[in-house]
Parts: structure tokens; C-alpha cells; sequence
């Protein structure tokens, strides 16, 4: 019999805040965290058709996290994730001296990896020869780090591992983490997504392919999900992390519970590199999987946080998906994008709107799908438009669907003790 799984703890950092409850305040008050781009310099691209723009973490300081020493051996992607797992286990007062080290393990996500660390040590290379190249280059580069950092810096010696599916690693990582608790292989999972992309390098492949918003004269206004007016995703940054327990683990504890983790489903397109399958067939599956999984009627499916990233095929095929999944029931759910504030946060998309279903589940409001202005004949739902909704919110779940063709679905619902 597979153990039930549950919520502990929750940490992020974000465009729109750095601790949970900024980042929840902010989400509710509709605030965008989309601004110009500081994080490098812009002036040798090309105006006005590059895009200028992004959802950059403020005001981030890794030193109440780690060491300083170690912070010079960490790409900022790698900070970002220890900062939230932290935050997370804090979240979840859950004492690590107490604990079976043994089974604690870890499972974070990242679509890209350390880029500011690959970026900054070609510069190095091509100016200063090979012998100004880091020591550190490789591990500080390297995708799995956020996990492995993680697990050195808690002691949690469990399963551990990564997903590595562009802006489905967060979900993807989360369901994994599910099913190593859901088995009996641990009892904690530290668990979730990290990315830091807003680099040069980043955004010049995002501008060739003309996948990102080119408002830049309204930032605040440009990641706008199923808006007809949409031309693009916001590329954000940060770090969502949550604490999973078995059900038995957390009791024994005395845990604060703040939802149980319940459905978890994937699929491939096969399709394309990039576009979706026609009509989302693909997360349609994911989604029917992921509630299957759960073992509930799509009827009893009360709100989903889209993948809904402002582009103009995901957001007209993941209407669709949904359509094909939950058939007449689409019309009475609530669908939101929190991307319409947190911008598109790559692979630790699925970390930080896994906590949007946590926290929407505990506080029984949804966050609004901001600057939604023109309705569009495709995108037909209820999108929660502009302000967040309170709601009985029973079951929720969160789609994340990646380039090439990687979708992951996850379900949680309102916590009962039977």
C-alpha cells in the first residue's frame, strides 16, 4: 500500500519576494514583478525588436543562507535554491538534529543550470586564457548542484537526484519526490525547482527564436496569458522549494499540514522542439494521467494553475487540453497564470506555482491572471481575470509543459484525516 504524502513547508524566492509571505501578498495584490533589465547591459542589442525586459529577483542576499566562502563556489542559481529549502524547512519546523538523516533526501529541478557561470568563464577563456577558467567551473555549473549543494548544506543523505526538463524540471522533480515518499524510500523530500537565466547569452537565444514579449515600454503590463493581446513570456528567475512528508512521518512529528499531495502524471508530445502538440494532446493526457493517479473525477477538480505562459500556441492549446480533459467541467473551473506575475521562471516554474496550489488550498483564495484585457475567442475559460477570488477550493492542479515536449501535471487537495 502506497504511503500518503503531505505539505510541510514552503520557501521561495521570487520577482515578486523573497520570503513566502511577501511573495503570497504580492501574488494576491496583483503585482507584477516585470521590470527593464538590470542584471546586465543591453546596449549592443538591437532596439526595438529585442526584448528588454524581465521578472528579476530584488534585493536577493544569500549570506543569512550560506556561508560567504561558499557563495563565491555557488552559481546564483544554486543560492537561490539552498535560500528556499532552507526558508522551506523553516517553514516546516523541521529539525534536522531530530531527524534520520537517511531519510531526507532531496530532488530539485533545473532546466538550464549555472548560465551566469558558464557565460562569465567563456569571457574569462577567450580574454585571459585557460588557466583563468574557475576550478569550480563545472560544479557550479552543472544542473544536479542545486541538489547535491542542498543536500550538503542540510546533511540530508536520502534519495537525490534532478530533473532536467527545461520548464517542466520543478513538477517533474516534485512528482518524483512524491513517488520516493509514496514507496517508503524516505520520509522527508526537500523538493522543487531553481533557475537564473537573465543573462546575455539567454536572452539573445530567446530573442532569435522571437518567443519573448517585446512590451517594453509597459513591462508591467507584457506577460499577459490568454490575452489577445499577448506576444510572448516574461523570462523570470528564483527558486520554489516545498517539504514533502509521508503522512506518518509528519503526524509523529506533530507537523503543521497545509494540503496532501495526491495525483501525479506525465507525458511526451512527441511532436516538436519547441510548439506544443496541436490541441495541448499532450498535456491533455498529462492531466487525465496526474487525476487518475489521484483517483478523482475530473468533476472534483476545483482550480488549475496553468502552465499559461503568454505565448500565443500555449496558451490556445493548454484552453484546449484543458477542454479535452475535464469536457464540460472546463467551464466551471477556475484557471489562473500566475505568470502574468511572476514571469516564466523556466525550470523552477512547476517549485514556485506547486506553492501557488499549496497556499490557494490553505488560504482558499486564488491568485488573478493579471492584465487580461481583450478575451480572446480561443482562450474561452474562466481565467480568474485581474483580481484573485476567494473560492472553495478542494482540489487543485498545476500543469508545467517544457520544450521538448515534456508535460507533468501535479494534483493536490485540502487535507483529511481518515
Amino acid at each position: 500500500m502506497l504511503n500518503r504524502v503531505v505539505v510541510t513547508g514552503l520557501g521561495v524566492v521570487s520577482p515578486i519576494g523573497n520570503d513566502l509571505s511577501t511573495f503570497w501578498d504580492s501574488l494576491l495584490a496583483g503585482k507584477s514583478g516585470v521590470g527593464p533589465v538590470t542584471h546586465f547591459d543591453l546596449d549592443s542589442f538591437p532596439t526595438p525588436f529585442t526584448t528588454r525586459i524581465a521578472a528579476e529577483v530584488k534585493n536577493f542576499d544569500p549570506l543569512p543562507f550560506i556561508d560567504k566562502k561558499e557563495v563565491r563556489k555557488m552559481d546564483i542559481f544554486i543560492q537561490y535554491a539552498i535560500a528556499a529549502a532552507k526558508m522551506a524547512i523553516a517553514d516546516a519546523k523541521l529539525d534536522l538534529e531530530k531527524e534520520d538523516l537517511d531519510e531526507v533526501g532531496v530532488y530539485i529541478g533545473s532546466g538550464i543550470g549555472g548560465m551566469n557561470t558558464i557565460e562569465s568563464n567563456a569571457r574569462l577563456l577567450q580574454e585571459r586564457g585557460p588557466k583563468r577558467v574557475s576550478p569550480f567551473f563545472i560544479p557550479m555549473l552543472i544542473a544536479n548542484m542545486a541538489s547535491g549543494q542542498v543536500s550538503i548544506q542540510t546533511g540530508a543523505k536520502g534519495p537525490n537526484s534532478a530533473s532536467v526538463t527545461a520548464c517542466s524540471s520543478g513538477t517533474h522533480s516534485i512528482g518524483e519526490a512524491f513517488r520516493i515518499l509514496q514507496r517508503g524510500e524516505a520520509s522527508v523530500m526537500i523538493t522543487g525547482g531553481t533557475e537564473a537565466t537573465v543573462t546575455p547569452l539567454s536572452f539573445a537565444g530567446f530573442c532569435s527564436a522571437h518567443a519573448m514579449s517585446t512590451r517594453n515600454d509597459d513591462p508591467q503590463r507584457a506577460s499577459r496569458p490568454f490575452d489577445k493581446e499577448r506576444d510572448g513570456f516574461v523570462m523570470g528567475e528564483g527558486s520554489g522549494i516545498l517539504v514533502l512528508e509521508t503522512l506518518e512521518h509528519a503526524l509523529a512529528r506533530g507537523a503543521n499540514i497545509i494540503a496532501e499531495m495526491v495525483g501525479y502524471g506525465m507525458t511526451a508530445d512527441a511532436h516538436h522542439l519547441t510548439a506544443p502538440a496541436p490541441e495541448g494532446e499532450g498535456a491533455r493526457r498529462s492531466m487525465i494521467r496526474a487525476m487518475k493517479d489521484a483517483n478523482l473525477e475530473p468533476t472534483e477538480v476545483d482550480y488549475i494553475n496553468a502552465h499559461g505562459t503568454s505565448t500565443d500556441l500555449n496558451d490556445k492549446f493548454e484552453t484546449m487540453a484543458i477542454k479535452g480533459a475535464f469536457g464540460n467541467h472546463a467551464y466551471k473551473l477556475a484557471v489562473s497564470s500566475t505568470k502574468s506575475m511572476t514571469g516564466h521562471l523556466l525550470g523552477a516554474a512547476g517549485g514556485v506555482e506547486a506553492i501557488v496550489l499549496a497556499k490557494t488550498i490553505q488560504d482558499q483564495v486564488i491568485p488573478a491572471t493579471i492584465n487580461y484585457e481583450f478575451p480572446d475567442p480561443e482562450c474561452d475559460l474562466d481565467y480568474v481575470p485581474n483580481e484573485a477570488r476567494r473560492a472553495n477550493v478542494r482540489v487543485a492542479l498545476s500543469n508545467s509543459l517544457g520544450f521538448g515536449g515534456h508535460n507533468a501535471t501535479i494534483v493536490m487537495k485540502a487535507f483529511e484525516e481518515v
